[in-house]
C-alpha cells in the first residue's frame, strides 16, 4: 500500500530526482554516494536531468571495497566523476533513448545506448525500470555501476 502511493506521488512528479530516489528504498547506495559527492543540490536543481540510478545490488557487485573507498572525502572528485557520468542534461525518456546511439553526460564523457532484444543497455548495464518521472527529470532504474574511462 505504501509502494503504491510513492509511486503516485513520483507520478506526479511532486518529488525531485533526489528524493523520488530516496523513496523508492533500492538506491541507499546511490543517495550516500551523492551527499558523499556533495551533490545533492545539484540534482534537487531545476534540471531536467536524465539520471541511470544504479540499484543497490548494482554496487554490491562491485569489488569489495570499492564503494567504501570511494565514500571517504579524499575521493570526493572520483565519484563525483562516476555520479555525473550516470546523469544526462535534458529529459530522455525511454522512447527516446532507444532511438538514439549515446549520450553526453554531465561529466563531460559519452555513454553507448543500445537497443538488444527489446531492452536498452547503457554501456554495459542494462535498463531493468525506465521512465521513472521527477519533478526534475527522469530516471531509468540499471542493473550495474557505470565507469568513466
Amino acid at each position: 500500500m505504501l509502494a503504491g502511493s510513492v509511486q503516485a506521488d513520483s507520478h506526479g512528479m511532486k518529488e525531485d530526482i533526489v528524493d523520488t530516489a530516496m523513496a523508492a528504498g533500492q538506491f541507499e547506495t546511490l543517495v550516500a554516494a551523492v551527499e558523499a559527492a556533495d551533490l545533492v543540490d545539484t540534482l534537487k536543481g531545476e534540471g531536467p536531468f536524465t539520471v541511470f540510478a544504479p540499484t543497490d545490488e548494482a554496487f554490491a557487485a562491485l569489488p569489495d571495497g570499492t564503494v567504501e573507498d570511494l565514500l571517504k572525502p579524499e575521493n570526493r572528485e572520483t565519484l563525483q566523476a562516476i555520479l555525473t557520468y550516470h546523469v544526462v542534461p535534458g529529459r530522455i525518456m525511454a522512447e527516446d533513448a532507444m532511438a538514439a546511439d549515446s549520450a553526453t553526460t554531465v561529466q563531460g564523457q559519452d555513454v553507448t545506448v543500445t537497443t538488444m532484444d527489446g531492452q536498452v543497455m547503457v554501456d554495459d548495464a542494462t535498463v531493468i525500470q525506465a521512465d521513472i518521472e521527477a519533478s526534475n527529470g527522469v530516471i531509468h532504474v540499471i542493473d550495474g555501476v557505470l565507469m568513466p574511462e
